[in-house]
């Protein structure tokens, strides 16, 4: 049964100790507190803002276990990164063992410098799903990059078996807007969750949730925002934006997106869910100011 995600389906960051080990115990304390919070409907472990590439197969899989050990009803879902689609399959096969319902399936990452060729990327999701029998979604990247889907990719890929949602961060509203209706069209049943974390006010109208690092630290005001945006509530949906803004400027245009990861751990500090804000390389702590701006930022929009 494919699961429902129409809601808000935070990407976690995984917590590491301060001598960079995974922190299971403060993986499974801030699972537990997302698994509680009403408007929930899944949780992604192992993505960017999990550091899931810097993590080895073993500990992959330890981290899915933990979190379904505390997740309760709350679907765990996986990020796939494997760079090649048999690679990916067992990924895929040992989170599906592990207890994760469903697989966010990555681009190869070869494509973001290189380009993919026509009917690599159906592919990989068929070869991925059979291998594993993981319900997928389809994650569409930023149109920057030379591993986003044209729409026809998109189609094709959307109408396979095991295909269930998208994670659309393609990063060009004239494309959000003119594909996301077309995929509405030809493919009613295929759930469209935003990854726009920093452009959230301009996809929310048009979305079934959110999938977004974002609902890690503000997970409260996101579910209202999703809310507003099914109701088709501008003044609403704009007062959140606006609530969030100094959040948003100090987690998602601090830098490059990677910097967001650490951002996000920063802000978790200053919501007593984590005790400190340790990445493994190449990741790199933020200047020390940095703890003070989010801490403002979270206060400002009422978060803390």
């Amino acid at each position: 049964m494919n699961l429902d995600l129409r809601g808000l389906t935070p990407a976690p960051v995984t917590p590491f100790t301060r001598d960079l080990e995974v922190d299971y115990d403060a993986l499974a304390a801030l699972t537990r507190w997302y698994a509680s919070i009403p408007g929930i409907t899944g949780l992604v472990y192992l993505g960017h803002a999990g550091e899931g590439t810097y993590l080895t197969p073993e500990e992959q899989v330890r981290v899915i276990e933990v979190a379904v050990e505390n997740a309760g009803d709350v679907p765990v879902i996986a990020g796939i990164t494997g760079e090649g689609d048999k690679v990916a399959g067992l990924e895929a096969k040992r989170a599906m063992e592990a207890g994760a319902r469903a697989g966010l399936l990555y681009p190869s990452h070869g494509w973001l410098r290189f380009g993919f060729q026509k009917g690599a990327p159906q592919e990989r999701y068929r070869i991925v799903h059979e291998e594993s029998g993981l319900p997928l979604i389809l994650f569409q990247y930023p149109d920057a990059t030379k591993a986003s889907y044209d729409l026809a990719t998109q189609l094709e890929i959307g109408a396979q078996p095991g295909v269930f949602a998208t994670k659309n961060g393609v990063r060009n509203m004239r494309r959000w807007d003119t594909e996301i209706p077309v995929l509405r069209q030809e493919l009613p049943d295929l759930q469209i969750l935003s990854c726009h974390d920093e452009y959230l006010l301009h996809t929310i109208f048009d979305v079934d949730g959110l999938l977004v690092g974002y609902g890690g630290i503000a997970p409260e005001l996101l579910i209202e925002f999703i809310a507003a945006g099914k109701a088709k509530d501008y003044p609403e949906a704009r007062r959140i934006h606006d609530a969030l803004l100094p959040v948003t400027k100090n987690v998602y245009h601090r830098g490059s997106h990677m910097e967001g990861t650490v951002a996000l751990k920063l802000a978790l500090v200053e919501r007593g869910k984590l005790e400190h804000a340790a990445v493994r390389p190449p990741l790199l702590p933020l200047a020390p100011e940095a703890q003070g701006e989010i801490s403002l930022a979270l206060k400002q929009a009422g978060i803390i």
